[in-house]
């Protein structure tokens, strides 16, 4: 490692992306990725809102739903895979049993935290179903979900990686284990940099986003 130069880490590079490698190993981790994060936040959504309203059953089920989400994502690999097989669906479950939790809690504590009082005028404006989610919920707690997602696509990302190692045929994870097995020090740091970079431009996109002003003050508005 320490006489790995920089000439061989771009040789590398040049190799994966030319041999089309890089490219479908990409393709496929972002692929498993977003379905992870999509799924998470289809289910952590309405739960969470739902939970954010009604104290009597967060009450009853933070304390399961919290221990649930202590255990490790990857304590699951071995049901993933027996229950999946292997390729992208174990990843896919992976990822959205490591991220759905945190992203229902957030929602939950983001509608505790919206002021009683846009609740009450929405009540006095006759707001019931998706009138009131679309101008008085989702604006309201728009700011906190966008922080929130940055801290779910980064744990995605955690996840993702010892994922496809154990329980995939292809993608970076899977592309760094394979360059480990093969002694190829200079392809396990071009993944290593390639993730990286994939994971700082995403967060970079959504922090900026979260900047808007539309978006963080929506609720004052």
């Amino acid at each position: 490692m320490s006489g790995l130069s920089l000439a061989e880490i771009f040789h590398g590079l040049v190799q994966e992306v030319t041999s089309g490698r890089m490219g479908a190993d990409v393709y496929a981790s972002l692929f498993r990725l977003f379905a992870g994060l999509f799924l998470a936040v289809a289910v952590g959504t309405p739960v969470g809102l739902w939970l954010g309203h009604h104290a009597r059953m967060r009450r009853l089920l933070v304390p399961p739903l919290n221990f649930l989400r202590s255990i490790s994502p990857l304590a699951w690999i071995p049901f993933a895979v027996v229950w999946f097989g292997i390729g992208d669906p174990p990843v896919i479950f992976l990822i959205f049993m490591g991220c759905v939790l945190p992203w229902l809690f957030a929602t939950a504590h983001a509608v505790q935290s919206v002021p009683d009082v846009y609740f009450r005028v929405a009540q006095d404006h006759h707001f019931h179903g998706w009138e009131l989610l679309s101008r008085i919920t989702f604006p309201a707690i728009a700011p906190s979900l966008l922080q929130t997602s940055r801290l779910i696509a980064t744990l995605g990302w955690i996840i993702l990686v010892p994922a496809e190692m154990l329980a995939g045929r292809e993608g970076l994870g899977f592309a760094i284990m394979d360059a480990r097995n093969g002694m190829r020090i200079d392809l396990l740091v071009v993944n290593i940099l390639v993730i990286g970079a994939l994971a700082h431009g995403a967060d970079t996109l959504l922090q900026r986003l979260a900047l808007r002003p539309e978006v963080r003050w929506g609720h004052e508005r």
